[in-house]
Parts: C-alpha cells; sequence; structure tokens
C-alpha cells in the first residue's frame, strides 16, 4: 500500500517545515505495515517508548548507559537517571528556548552519554533531531544546517571551534549550548535546577523525529526524513529477526550515533529491549576488544575492517561475554568473516541498510548464513534484483538492488527523490545478484561512491578539496580495493607547471585535505599524472581511474 501523508490536524509540529518538504506523493516508496509487531498506535512518541517505557515498566533502576570516565573508572547511569537528565533539556528546549514541534535541532558529538541523552530530550520535545558525525568540518556542516534549516545546535564543549566557524556563516543558527562543560553558558548550567519531569509532546507516528543526511555521489548532502513509526520499526524488524536480543544484553561498538546504523545499534536497539549500552568515543580494533572484556558486551556492532584487524589480538582479551557481532557499512569478505570466526568462535550477523531505509533490511542468522552471501530480505522487506528497465533479473544475473517494505526513502526536498523510489521501490545503488534461494551477493556499488573502513566518501567532494591547493591543475578521485578497508581513497592528481610530483607533495596534498574536509575522506594514495583519461566531451573516464587504481598506477 502507499503511505499516506497524515492531515494536518493530526500532526503534533506547530512548526511544519519537514512536512511541507516532504517528496510529492506520487514519488514515495510502496510502505507495507501489515506485521503484528509494527500495528503503533496513531499517537506515537519513539522516545517516549524507548525511555520512558522503561521506568513505567519497572525498569528505572536497571542500568542504562556504560562508559568509561577520564581516569578509567566505569560510569553508568540508569535507566531513571536517562528519564530525568533528558526531561531537564527538553524543558530547556521548551521553556527557556521557546522551541515549538517540528523545530530541527542540530546534535553536534561523539558516542557519549550527553549526547544520547540529547537526542531523546529532542524527540520527547516534538522536535526533529538533526545528528551530524563529529568529524565534519565547518564546510561540510554548512550545507547541512541551510537545508534542514536548523536554528538551534546541541554541541559537545569539545567540538566548539568547527561549530563556531559554521555559526559564523549560517546566521538562522540562532544559538548553540554546549554540552560535557561546565561553564556559565553550558547546557548542564542550564539543566541544573530544571525539574526531572516533562509532559512529553503527543506526536503522530508519522510525524518527523529525524532528518538524516547522507552524502551522495555529487557530494552533494541529501536529507532522509524518518517518522517515529520507522524508529521503531527499525528496532522491531532485524533486532527481533535476526540478533534477538534480551534485557540482559550490553551492547557496544564503533558507528557513531550520528549515522543511522549507530543510532539503531547502540541506542534504539538496547532500549526497545531494556538491555544497556556502552558508548566510547573513540575505539580502536585493540580498545575495542578491550571495551568488550571490561563491560562484559554481548552484542558487538562495527565495520568489517574492525573484525579483520581485531581477530589476530583476539587471544590476549576475554571476550567469553560476547554471543553477537553485526557488520555493517560495507560489504562484509568472506575471508574476514572466516578470520573472525576462527578467532572467536562466532559468526559474523552481515547486513545490509541504508540511511534511506534507516537500517539494515537484509541479513540472516547465524543458522542461516550463506558463504558469500549478504543474506536474504528480512522480516518486514521484499527485494529484488532488476535491470535497467526495472524487470527482475533471473536468479545468477547481476543487476540493480531493489527493496520495499516497512520504511523507505523520503528525501527533503530533493529531485533525487525520483531516482532512489522507482515504481515503488527504493533502488540503493548496489549491483547485486540473487540466487534461486533469494540469498543475495554483493558485486560493487552502481555509482562513485566510495566505501572506505565502513565510511561513505564522495569522490567529487575530495576532488574539490584538492582543486583549492595551489599546486593542483586537475584530479580525479576514485576508490582503490584494499584488503584492510575494502577500498581506499586514491587521487590521480596533474600538477601546474613548476611544481614537483614527489613524496613532499603528495603529503602537503594529504594535509590540505585532511584540513578542508573531515580527515577521514583524505587521499590514502596520490598518483601523479600527465594528464587524466577524458571522453571526447572532456568528461573524465573514471571507469580508466579505476581500473589505474586498481592495477597499482
Amino acid at each position: 500500500m502507499k503511505s499516506q501523508p497524515p492531515a494536518s490536524s493530526t500532526t503534533a509540529h506547530v512548526d511544519t517545515f519537514a512536512r511541507d518538504n516532504l517528496p510529492p506523493l506520487d514519488q514515495w516508496p510502496d510502505i507495507t505495515l501489515d506485521l503484528p509487531e509494527l500495528a503503533y498506535p496513531a499517537r506515537l512518541n519513539c522516545a517516549v517508548e524507548l525511555l520512558d517505557r522503561n521506568v513505567i515498566e519497572g525498569r528505572g533502576e536497571q542500568a542504562a548507559i556504560h562508559a568509561t570516565g577520564p581516569d578509567g573508572t566505569v560510569i553508568t547511569a540508569s535507566y531513571r537517571q536517562v528519564l530525568a537528565r533528558a526531561n531537564q533539556i527538553a524543558r530547556v528546549l521548551r521553556d527557556d528556548l521557546g522551541l515549538v514541534p517540528g523545530t530541527r535541532i542540530l546534535l553536534r558529538g561523539p558516542n557519549n552519554p550527553m549526547m544520547a541523552t540529547c537526542w531523546f530530550a529532542v524527540i520527547k520535545a516534538g522536535c526533529i533531531a538533526v545528528a551530524t558525525m563529529p568529524l565534519l568540518r565547518a564546510k561540510e556542516l554548512q550545507p547541512v544546517i541551510d537545508r534542514a534549516a536548523v536554528t538551534i545546535a546541541l554541541c559537545d564543549s569539545n567540538l566548539r571551534d568547527e561549530m563556531e566557524r559554521v555559526q559564523a556563516v549560517c546566521p538562522s543558527l540562532q544559538r548553540v549550548l554546549y554540552f560535557n562543560g561546565n561553564g556559565p553558558d553550558s547546557l548542564e548550567a542550564a539543566i541544573e535546577d530544571k525539574p526531572v519531569d516533562f509532559e512529553n509532546i503527543d506526536t503522530a507516528l508519522d510525524d518527523v523525529a529525524l532528518i538524516a543526511f547522507t552524502s551522495g555521489t555529487t557530494g552533494q548532502p541529501k536529507g532522509t526524513l524518518h517518522f517515529h513509526r520507522d524508529v521503531m520499526a527499525m528496532c522491531d524488524l532485524f533486532p527481533r529477526s535476526c540478533l534477538k536480543p534480551t534485557a540482559d544484553d550490553i551492547f557496544c561498538g564503533t558507528p557513531p550515533l550520528a549515522f543511522t546504523f549507530g543510532l539503531g545499534g547502540m541506542l534504539c536497539f538496547p532500549f526497545r529491549f531494556g538491555a544497556s549500552t556502552v558508548l566510547s568515543e573513540r575505539l580502536t580494533p585493540q580498545s575495542l576488544l578491550e571495551t568488550i572484556a571490561r563491560h562484559r558486551a554481548s552484542i558487538v556492532f562495527t565495520a568489517p575492517t574492525f573484525y579483520r584487524m581485531m581477530a589476530p589480538l583476539v587471544s590476549g582479551h576475554d571476550l567469553s561475554s560476547l554471543r553477537k557481532a553485526v557488520s555493517a557499512g560495507e560489504a562484509l569478505p568472506d575471508a574476514t568473516r572466516q578470520l573472525f570466526k576462527d578467532a572467536t568462535g562466532i559468526e559474523i550477523l552481515d547486513g545490509l541498510g541504508a540511511t534511506e531505509m534507516i537500517h539494515i533490511f537484509v541479513s540472516h542468522t547465524e543458522q542461516s548464513v550463506r558463504r558469500g552471501a549478504t543474506g536474504h530480505a528480512i522480516r518486514g522487506y521484499q527485494v529484488a534484483v532488476l535491470d535497467d528497465d526495472g524487470r527482475p533479473c533471473p536468479p545468477g544475473t547481476v543487476g540493480r538492488l531493489a527493496v520495499r517494505g516497512a520504511t523507505g526513502c523520503r528525501y527533503l526536498a530533493d529531485p533525487r527523490q525520483a531516482d532512489y523510489v522507482q515504481n515503488g521501490w527504493n533502488i540503493t545503488g548496489d549491483a547485486y545478484r540473487m540466487d534461486e534461494d533469494g540469498y543475495l551477493y554483493y558485486e560493487a556499488r552502481i555509482d562513485d561512491m566510495i566505501i572506505s573502513a565502513g565510511y561513505n566518501i564522495a569522490g567529487p567532494e575530495v576532488e574539490g578539496a584538492l582543486l583549492m591547493h595551489p599546486a593542483v591543475a586537475e584530479c580525479g578521485v576514485v576508490g582503490k580495493p584494499d584488503v584492510e578497508r575494502g577500498q581506499i581513497v586514491m587521487a590521480f592528481v596533474v600538477l601546474k607547471d613548476g611544481h614537483i610530483a614527489d613524496a613532499a607533495m603528495a603529503r602537503s596534498l594529504q594535509d590540505h585535505v585532511k584540513a578542508t574536509v573531515a580527515p577521514y575522506k583524505y587521499p590514502r594514495e596520490v598518483a601523479f599524472v600527465a594528464a587524466l583519461p577524458r571522453t571526447e566531451t572532456g568528461k573524465v573516464q573514471r571507469f580508466r581511474l579505476r581500473q589505474m587504481a586498481a592495477g597499482g598506477a
């Protein structure tokens, strides 16, 4: 069925910007909500269901969030403590800032208890969370703020520098409150005397709860609009089908809360099942293993790169508490799956998701794993492999992956909606083949997106940064296959006359990109060439660059 937008009389949003900028109804994907676990009430606030519900049902004193303090000690907050703090922050948003439901609030912070608590507060107040990855620079934050018409930001004090830079060029951003600080202008100071109760906003199940931004092949950010019911569906499909968590589980991992992969795995999933989560700001493969051992974590979420790097380090750590490992963000090589299984005895649960779909829609259980396959459509979704004309491909034939089900793509006022949603299907941009049993085997990305260690990196964005360097005449950026990261960013650069193509120049270009855009996007390899391969019309032949990268040019 087509999911109809609610009549304006049903929405709790006073600020209707998000609703007004939904795509045209005829460009919406087909949405199917006929499973009993998806029968949500018409009035639904996902933060209330995930946070308040645990206290209402008697789990108030149970552990909710674990973190490691500056001195290495473990800090644990109960559900009641998280709820009290979220209510105080919600009061600041409503009473002090005068924000009305529907207001977009930028969230800036690494994975820590205050970042998570702010997310709950924003949703409880009926506002819309626009979370951003902590590594983003002002240049990358500005289009997010502009496109989502953000007026307020809650930001970790350690990210103040970039926040102040972007505030200087975004006049719409009226106020920034900094948390994890102790100054008179801190969020902590604002909530100090606030009551710990709050009258939650009675949102509609299809009021927008969050705008999740993803960078496409052009580097232009696309905002995806997700309803309160989408957040709940995220929690009630993949976890129940494949993960099967219990209240005794302790979650941990690396994906940022700003990614929907991390929002689900690091926050919403554990709270939906009355479990607890370990939030860590910075993790390496070594420290992730230490985190599992220290907190006795039972479920871990991370990217294939980490699993591959963790495998040889396992012997020095007590991982007896670990029972589930989830991989997503990039294709999981079968060799990595086997390497980790040999080291731990644990079968990695591979997952394919998309920001547009909010979370994982293809996966498997330990019992249904098939070598080399990502998995099959999970409960609540249908998948197909389509040819260029939209017809199903025969088994074993590579085509475009299409998905539909309980969630789907709704871009924020973006003409690319018509590209992503075709005939009711969400076209993910992945090239897959499907066997006769419905198992999907990943081939490649259809577009030019570089996926490195779980991060999506748009080549044209890196090219734009390189072209700002005074020595660069022209450049082309593609992904180069890499055993550990899946891909790395590789730049082919034509220098201007008078500049020397040597190792010092390569380092200069890399440092320049790190200072211009998020550091993880920098080219790990730089190749100097006399000219870029072009078509007769002057367009760069990216497939030639990819061939050169794969061949070690």
